[in-house]
């Protein structure tokens, strides 16, 4: 500690003592000024001039200052010397006196009135105030009128490195992706200086990293950070602390030095593939499951985070791949096997599948290191469930006559249970749709009955539904609807549309159209009515009138004489 005390103030006062060698004296000597001034009338005698007006009447002041300097910090025993004050005009008489006035004047500097003498009486601090503005004069110590005008000069006060460097926005953090090349700029830092910029080397800083090699490097000059190792993986570590130094003097010794702190994060990138978990997962799953339901879940795990770490999921082989499907669950990022068709346990028991996950977002800079996908195998069982009967068609369409007698068979439903245990099916109508119980049904074969007689021109369509049970599980049923058509037979006679009244006058001619009559039937033949028209018997004979047929259904009665077709 001594010998950088003393480096440091004899680095401090050689610049002092070279300008105080190298100055001009601040003192000259000004001859007197011994002319007369002669006014007319006047009763003066030049040698009774008073001595006043002689020094006040001189050509030129007899001093100049400028400035003067003192050491800042500088708390010695004694007040410290920061120079004097001087006149050609004291001739060492004692009969001058300095006055000094302005910054500090009394309170920091202190002036000796007799030899000049200016002392600073207090420790002085730059970075509080840098200099002082003071005025000089010399009096006259008998009266205090003064010799001479004021004279302004300057104390400076000279810096000496008492401040350490600063970080003022630390501690830092930064970021800096992983994988990136040697030499990457990660940040920069800056500390600052309070002690004097232009004089000597006490702000010069130089950064330097404490701690943090071999991972990154610093510009002494431009305190810019780097990456000093190519390809720093986060997987592996994904912080780094770095301590950072900042030391004044331009870094050499003696000089002061503050530290700060930086937090390096290194970002992810995708320069990882996502792995499956295991190469073969296995799953059950009744047959009865619902479609869309979860099968299972598969995990393709991946080191990196975020969208780096997002995958796709497909099945791109195996024998079920038109009755599975995998999403992609975006939370937790496994794929999710969900069931598109139904299952049948007595058709297939099992199923193998091969599923692939790929990363979504693929870095081309990472390409090299293989395809960013993987695959596995998937095993599905099929396990038997207790499913309600199957009948042997989704509906069925029955036809019978209208006469059909009662109790006959009209069509038979069939069902069977599709379970390996092949429960017996007892067959049964809801009666909600056979309200007038048209119709029975043999519950062990399921032949169905005629119950009542059926009249087709009352109702063509009679719509039942059939339900199917399992005898050892009651809780197992199935419903078929069965539509029964009712065909029609020649069972109701035709009837005039209406009643007919004619009348004709009695000059009418012979083949004159009298009436034109139609006919109905509620009966339905295929190729639809033809009805055959005759008079009465007891009108069959009567020569005055005749039925003639026109086209359709439609007849004309027409008087006898000549033939005439009615429209």
């Amino acid at each position: 500690m001594p010998e950088r005390l003393a480096e440091m103030l004899l680095d401090l006062w050689t610049p002092l003592i070279i300008l105080w060698i190298t100055l001009p004296p601040c003192i000259y000597m000004a001859p007197m000024n011994q002319s007369q001034v002669l006014t007319s009338g006047s009763r003066l005698e030049p040698n009774r001039q008073s001595e006043e007006q002689r020094i006040l009447n001189r050509s030129k002041r007899g001093w100049v200052w400028n400035q003067m300097f003192v050491l800042e910090e500088f708390s010695g025993p004694e007040p410290i010397l920061v120079g004097r004050l001087h006149t050609d005009l004291d001739p060492g008489s004692k009969k001058i006196k300095y006055i000094l006035s302005g910054d500090g004047a009394g309170t920091i500097f202190q002036i000796n009135d007799i030899t000049g003498d200016i002392h600073a009486i207090k420790r002085l601090d730059r970075e509080e105030k840098a200099e002082y503005t003071l005025t000089a004069q010399a009096v006259d110590w008998e009266t205090n009128k003064p010799l001479e005008p004021p004279s302004e000069f300057i104390i400076k006060v000279q810096d000496i490195n008492d401040n350490a460097p600063e970080f003022l926005n630390g501690p830092y953090h930064a970021t800096v992706p992983e994988m990136s090349i040697l030499g990457t700029s990660v940040t920069n830092v800056t500390a600052t200086d309070a002690d004097d910029p232009v004089y000597g080397n006490s702000a010069k800083l130089v950064y330097s990293i404490l701690e943090g090699q071999p991972y990154f490097s610093i510009e002494p000059e431009t305190a810019i950070i780097k990456t000093a190792l190519p390809n720093m993986d986060r997987e592996a570590k994904e912080e780094y602390l770095v301590v950072i130094q900042a030391k004044d003097m331009g870094g050499h010794s003696g000089g002061l030095s503050g530290t700060t702190t930086l937090t390096v994060t290194l970002t992810d990138v995708n320069d990882n593939p996502p792995k499956f978990a295991q190469s073969l997962y296995h799953f059950s799953v009744p047959e009865d499951v619902v479609l869309g339901a979860a099968v299972g879940r598969v995990k393709a795990n991946d080191q990196d985070i975020g969208e780096n770490a997002q995958s796709s999921y497909d099945i791109i082989d195996g024998d079920g791949t038109a009755l599975f499907e995998i999403t992609a669950d975006a939370q937790a990022q496994d794929g999710i096997i969900r069931l598109r068709k139904p299952l049948d346990f007595e058709t297939k028991k099992s199923y193998t599948l091969k599923v692939e996950a790929a990363n979504v977002h693929v870095d081309p800079r990472f390409s090299g290191r293989g395809p960013f996908k993987d695959t596995a195998t998937v095993k599905i069982v099929v396990e038997d469930a207790d499913e309600p009967p199957v009948f042997s068609s989704p509906t069925y369409l029955l036809e019978v006559h209208e006469n059909a007698a009662l109790n006959s068979v009209i069509g038979q439903v069939t069902a069977r249970d599709p379970d390996i245990t092949s429960s017996p099916i007892r067959f049964s109508i809801d009666r909600h749709t056979d309200l007038e119980r048209q119709f029975n049904i043999n519950a062990d074969d399921g032949k169905i009955t005629l119950a009542t007689p059926l009249d087709r021109e009352l109702s063509v369509w009679h719509n039942i539904t059939i339900i199917a049970t399992e005898i050892r599980n009651h809780s197992q049923i199935s419903r078929v609807p069965v539509a029964i058509k009712v065909l029609d037979v020649n069972d109701n006679a035709p009837e005039f549309a209406s009643e007919y009244e004619a009348f004709l006058c009695e000059n009418g001619k012979p083949g004159q159209v009298i009436q034109t009559v139609s006919a109905m039937d509620k009966d339905d033949p295929k190729n639809g009515h033809y009805f055959l028209y005759s008079l009465l018997p007891e009108m069959a004979n009567n020569p005055n009138f005749t039925i003639k047929k026109n086209e359709g259904k439609y007849i004309s009665i027409v008087k006898q004489g000549e033939i005439s077709i009615g429209k």
